[in-house]
This record gives C-alpha cells, structure tokens and sequence, in this order.
C-alpha cells in the first residue's frame, strides 16, 4: 500500500498557471508606470478604475490604466527589461541536496547519485528578439553583455532498503566546480560555485554564435560497511566520486553594428544624408542641438519569458509545479505599420527615400495575445534611409541600433562620393495637335550647364555606389524617359492642362544629381485654324437636325394652323 502511494505520487503534478506580477507590487528597479509596460504577453482584460480599487484595494496610474487594456510600444528599444530581469533573477533560489529546482523546458541529466541537474539559460541582456518575417526571428545580443544562469541538481543518497543492514551512506561533499560560458565551443567566461552565475562576455569576431552555459557539478558520498560482529566486527570506509556535466544552448546574433552615411548638398543650402546598414536598426540623430531625427520601420515592444513562469521542485518521490519568482523580459523589435517617420513631425528633416529586401508579414510569430499595430501584409525593411534637412552636424551623426545601447560605429564612404545637387530645367510645348489628339516634347537639362539629362530606368535594391540614373517624367497618366538628347515625345488625348513632373529618383547612385522641376502645358482643340474649322464644321453639322425641326414646325403650322393666326401678320 505504501509502495502504491509513492508510485502515485510522483506521477501527480500540480499544474500552475503564472500570470506576471500586477505593477506596484514587486519594483525591481522600476516604477509602476514602467513595469506596467513590461507585459504585453498578458491578457488584456480590462478592469475599470472602481472594480480595481475594490479588488485590490489601491488605485493605479493612467500608464496603468492603459496597459491593462492594450499593449504599450516604444520607439526606441527600452531599458526596462533589462532593468527588470536583473532585479528579479535575485529571487530565484535553488533547492536543497534532496530537491532539484528547474524550469519546464530544462534539459535534465541524471547520474548514479547525481539527479535532475540541469543548467539553463535564464537571459541575455541586453538583447531584443527580431520578428523579421515568418520563420525569422533572430536573438539579437549586444557585443558586450551579461548571460545568467540557473543551475541546480539533487543527490541520491542510497539508504538500508537499497542496500544491505550493514552499510551506511552519507553525503561527504558536494559543490558545483566550475561554470563556462561558451562561445561555439571557446570558452570566453568561467566562474565557480553558484547556482546562479552571471557571466560576463565581449565578442567582436563573429555574427552568427551559438552561446552554451556549461557546469561542472561533483559530489563525494562516504560508504561506510560494517563486517563480523562483536569483538570481532570491523567497520570499512570508502568514498564515492560522480561528476557530471550539464549545459544549455541558445543561438544568437552579434548585433555589431556598423553604418555608411552619404551626404548631398542641396542649391538652397539644405544638407542631404542617407545612412545605409545592412542589418535592421533603428534610426539616426541628425545634430545635438535640436531634436531632428528619423527611424525606420522598427518598434518595440517588451514580453516576459513564458518558460519561466512555472518552477518544477522534484525530490526523489515526487514533483510539484509552482509560480516562479523570477521571470525574465526582453525587448521585442517587429515592421510596424506606422512606417518610417521624421521628427519633429512638422520641423523636422524630410524623408526623401528608403530601401531594402522585401519581406513577408511576421504576425505568426508574434504571440496571440500582443496587440501592436505589426505589418499584416509584405514589406521592405528600411536597411537605407535618406532624408532632407536644414540642419545637420556630421560630427554628431549618431545610428542607433535596435539592441540597447548598442549604436553604429561611422565608416566614411569614400572620397567624392559627396553629392553637390543641381537645378534642373523642365520644358513641354505642344508640337502639334488637332482636334483629338496632341503632341507635346518634354525637354529636361542642366540648368548650369544646359546639358540634356538622360533618363534610365534600372531597378536596383540599393541605390549607394551606383552610375544608373534611376529618374522619370510624369504627365497626365503617363510616365516616360528622356533619350540621348534629353527629350521625351508624350501624345495626349484629352484636351486638359497638364503638369510635367520630373521625379529625379535618389541622389546617391547619380552624379551629378538633380532636384526636381516642374513644367505646364495647356492644349486644346480650338488652339489651331484647322482646330476652329473642325469646330464650326462640327458645330454645324450638329445643329442640322434642329434647323430641319424648326423648318418642318414651321411648315406644319402654316398647313393645319388657324387661318387667322397668319393672317394677323399680314
């Protein structure tokens, strides 16, 4: 019967479901109004202000109020998480010799005395989770950065119904002897002695890794045997050694961030800068004495670790599952629909052009219950931005990128890359026309030079480096291109006033390079002798079956009207 209970009892586990700690009652570094924005993982059920003060017994911030009905996004990747994770990885316990602590997902090891040791990752910060597309999401991780940890184990300490009267166990010494953080196999952080390491790394040499937390952990167990009895008995002492090495593994991407700014200066003085990274990152300052910026694509939004939500404490007869007291946050970054943006909205510098890779909407891989305005539909990355401004110092050009802290170093491009944009000249006259058709020439050139400017129409996924001129004229509905001699012949078909356009496309493939002008024409029929011949022939010949019902009313009435009606007239 007693065999029976134990048997049942360590198949039973308590399943817990772990919500995150409600703002205000656990700080860890942060205010209320900042821990409220960590959970955008949380159901999103609204309370209003009056059953929260009934239940709870307190009031609560506005930022409060608003998270607890949707999810709140940054612009800039936050230091909350980081904040937050720190604080909370010191209430994370291990247990005792006779009961191991893990996590769920944790990759337990056993031994001969050695039993459910395990070590596990608990966070790398600072780090921000990349939602790039359906089946890509990197793990991006600044180069420099702090990995914690969480190791733990149990030791079976063999007793009388394992082995015979006369032998006695005991636990001599146990102790977790050294702790590695890896980097593909090189070991660039050790430590010792914790169940809760905290190790820190610098890597600079790579872009894919993979980072691997291993522990040594050794017990020694004193067996004693006792032999003969009486006077004549003997006791023999002898020590047993285990070790074992448990590890876990994440795959990550040093986000090491490096950045090529262009430059262009426009006839009226305004500064031209593109900036042109290959990864996804954030946006750019563009001088320290105003507010001028522009970002991509990206936003922000912070979610706890749901692995960690629950702790397993197993013994050698049971398990029980229970809340964890510590739960990692990381930083998110996902394409939101709000798109590239300048700042200030209405001072601020120009968005002139942005390019990169399409890709698909990520909204699979983003979690059911975050609610952020994410691209539902393809995209394109903003890896290229180029904007226009009144102001810019390159000495203080600052690219941050979507892992805290971490900003891009500058490479220069290479000299006369530097683009001077010039005027250009516009024309578009009417050659000739009749009454359903005209035919108009476009001519665009150099206003210094008086050159013609000729137009190509090359796609290219990035415009930096490149000799095609990427430019076109629009008039009405039609898009065309000038030849050899700067000219475009457009036939139109309905009598209007039309404005040319010309659309330069960037400057950064182009030298030299162009702003925009515009140019109107106005056609119409009656422009021409022929044209007014035509319409008075038209005319006419419209108004025929009018004089014809005039003339047979006319008749009519003489025939089978009153006589006196005529006669009056006489």
């Amino acid at each position: 019967m007693f065999i029976a209970a134990v048997l049942i009892a360590s198949l039973i586990t308590s399943v817990v479901s772990a919500n995150p700690p409600r703002p205000g009652t656990e700080a860890n570094g942060l205010s209320e109004n900042e821990s409220a924005t960590l959970w955008s993982r949380d159901a999103d059920a609204y309370i209003t202000q009056a059953e929260y003060q009934q239940r709870y017994g307190d009031t609560r911030t506005v930022t409060h109020q608003l998270a607890n009905g949707t999810d709140i996004t940054f612009k800039r990747p936050p230091a909350t998480a980081a904040t937050w994770t720190q604080n909370d990885f010191a209430d994370l316990n291990a247990g005792d010799t006779e009961t191991s602590v893990y996590p769920p997902h944790a990759a337990l090891h056993d031994g001969e005395f050695i039993k459910d040791a395990h070590a596990t990752i608990f966070a790398v910060q600072p780090s921000t989770h990349g939602h790039l597309e359906s089946g890509v999401t990197p793990h991006y991780i600044a180069p420099e950065g702090t990995l914690r940890g969480f190791i733990d184990y149990r030791v079976r300490v063999p007793n009388k119904s394992d082995t015979a009267e006369s032998t006695t166990w005991s636990l001599a010494t146990h102790e977790i002897e050294e702790i590695r953080l890896q980097k593909d196999g090189e070991t660039i952080a050790k430590t010792s002695g914790s169940h809760t390491p905290v190790l820190d790394y610098q890597i600079s040499d790579d872009w894919n890794a993979t980072l691997t937390l291993e522990a040594d952990i050794h017990v020694r167990l004193r067996q004693a045997v006792r032999t003969g009895a009486g006077t004549q008995s003997a006791r023999t002492v002898s020590y047993h050694t285990e070790t074992h090495t448990v590890s876990d593994s994440i795959a990550v991407k040093i986000y090491a961030l490096s950045a090529s700014p262009y430059y262009a200066t426009f006839p009226n003085g305004d500064a031209g800068v593109a900036v042109f990274q290959t990864q996804p990152w954030q946006g750019y300052t563009l001088t320290d004495k105003t507010d001028a910026r522009v970002r991509g694509i990206w936003r922000f939004y912070t979610a706890r670790d749901t692995n960690w939500d629950t702790l397993v404490s197993a013994n050698q007869t049971a398990s029980t599952e229970h809340e964890s007291d510590a739960i990692p946050v990381y930083v998110h970054a996902y394409p939101s629909r709000i798109g590239p943006r300048a700042e200030p909205v209405r001072d601020g510098p120009d968005i002139l052009e942005t390019w990169g890779i399409k890709r698909g909407t990520p909204t699979g891989t983003i979690d059911e219950n975050v609610d952020i305005e994410v691209v539902n539909q393809s995209y394109t990355t903003t890896y290229g931005v180029a904007v226009r401004s009144q102001t810019l110092d390159r000495e203080a050009l600052r690219v941050a990128g979507i892992v805290r802290g971490v900003n891009a170093s500058i490479v220069e491009p290479p000299s006369g890359s530097e683009r001077q944009l010039r005027e250009s000249t516009l024309t578009a006259d009417v050659l000739w026309q009749n009454q359903s058709q005209a035919l108009v020439e476009v001519q665009l050139r150099d206003s210094q030079t008086g050159d013609p400017i000729v137009l190509a129409n090359e796609s290219r996924w990035s415009p930096i480096g490149g000799d095609a001129r990427e430019g076109y004229i629009t008039i009405g509905e039609k898009r065309v291109e000038t030849n050899a001699f700067g000219i475009a012949l457009v036939t139109l078909d309905d009598p209007d006033i039309y404005t040319a356009r010309y659309y330069p496309g960037s400057w950064l493939g182009q030298n030299p390079a162009y702003v925009s002008d515009t140019a109107t024409v106005r056609w119409h029929p009656l422009g021409t002798i022929d044209g007014w011949f035509a319409f008075l022939f038209e005319s006419f010949w419209q108004l025929i079956p009018f004089f014809v019902m005039f003339y047979a009313g006319h008749r009519l009435l003489r025939m089978f009207g009153p006589e006196d009606l005529f006669q009056q007239d006489q």
